[in-house]
């Protein structure tokens, strides 16, 4: 019987594996046969490297909130630059790109998978949106110490209007993202009264 291809490495493969599985067919296309066949390789493949197909799903997550991470912290590299709303556009626009968007039905899902994240990272039952919260939350923490927003602005307030906001904008909209026009105008309404009050 043959056994596919040998991969190089095997986790960053089937993790693109996965990714692209979730793309095509959502979460309920996402099994270990979906990825491994998508991968190319044997169904073996796969549980030499993870205990069960959970703990696949828990590495997948927490690589890909890794990554967003990074990305969040290119958002508070952007601090008192440009203007608060297009740094916020544009960040919106990354954190809540195709993947983030097709994990987060994902662990909403499958209540194992929430567990482990939870175990894996005290607070991290939705890990994509915990990344996304953080991030946006840090970023307007330091516009406001800049005076770029308002001294009383509410920032869990803030951020809980632009990441809840945001994600149902991206996840209302198909075919594919909304334009980033329309995704400026949400976070310019949204932040509207807290850049305007902002000392002069």
């Amino acid at each position: 019987m043959p056994t596919g291809v040998h991969l190089r490495d095997a986790r960053l493969q089937l993790f693109d594996a996965a990714e692209r599985v979730l793309l095509k067919h959502g979460p309920n296309g996402l099994t270990s046969r979906a990825v491994t066949d998508e991968a190319g390789c044997a169904k073996g493949v796969l549980h030499r490297h993870f205990s069960d197909f959970d703990a696949f799903l828990t590495d997948l997550v927490l690589d890909r909130a890794a990554q967003l991470e990074r990305q969040a912290s290119a958002l508070r590299a952007a601090v008192g630059t440009g203007t608060v709303a297009d740094n916020l556009t544009n960040a919106l626009v990354t954190l809540f790109g195709p993947i983030p968007l097709a994990i987060i039905p994902l662990i909403t899902f499958r209540d194992e998978l929430r567990a482990r994240l939870r175990k894996a990272r005290p607070g991290g039952g939705i890990a994509i949106l915990a990344q996304a919260t953080t991030g946006v939350s840090a970023y307007l923490a330091d516009e406001r110490e800049l005076g770029r927003i308002a001294a009383d602005a509410d920032i869990d307030s803030l951020t809980l209007s632009l990441v809840g906001g945001g994600h149902l904008l991206f996840s209302d909209h198909a075919p594919g993202p909304p334009p980033t026009a329309v995704v400026n105008k949400f976070v310019t309404a949204a932040i509207a009264d807290a850049v305007q009050r902002r000392p002069a």
